[in-house]
């Protein structure tokens, strides 16, 4: 099954059970998914799908912190449920150690010694880590090893 489809069988459930939190994070990210089919006129593998839900990860944790920085305790908690739905359709996070197996290989095969060829190494790494890791956090780490 897609991931498409597991988030469009997923939104009928929440419906049936009424689940208000979940119902409406579903449309959110759905509508998202739509958005970017429309505008780049073309069907969303679930790498896609996965990436749409990163950058809306992103989002929430970006939130989070201005919410909480604001003493808005509400606010925060209603991201804070919305990011746990979202993490759900994301594969098993990657431990520290595997992320830099990861990268240590990629900087073996790219021969990378500067920051200068971050790109490259982030080329090799980001389809392996796509939904698995956080990019913020993974671009620090490239820059750690190869600064």
């Amino acid at each position: 099954m897609s991931l498409k489809v597991k988030i469009t069988e997923d939104m009928k459930d929440a419906m049936r059970a009424k689940d208000v939190v979940r119902l409406g994070t579903i449309r959110l990210l759905q509508s998202a998914i739509k958005q970017r089919e429309v505008d780049e006129r073309i069907e969303l593998t679930d790498q896609d799908v996965m990436a749409v839900i990163e950058k809306m990860l992103k989002q929430r944790r970006d939130s989070i912190e201005a919410y909480e920085s604001a003493k808005r305790q509400d606010l925060a908690d209603a991201e804070k449920a919305e990011v746990v739905i979202l993490q759900s359709y994301l594969p098993q996070a990657l431990t520290d150690e595997e992320v830099s197996a990861i990268l240590d290989a990629a900087i073996k095969a790219t021969n990378a010694t500067s920051i200068k060829e971050m790109g490259q190494v982030m080329a090799i790494v980001k389809p392996q880590v796509v939904g698995r890791a956080d990019m913020g956090k993974l671009s620090t780490l490239i820059k750690q090893k190869l600064g």
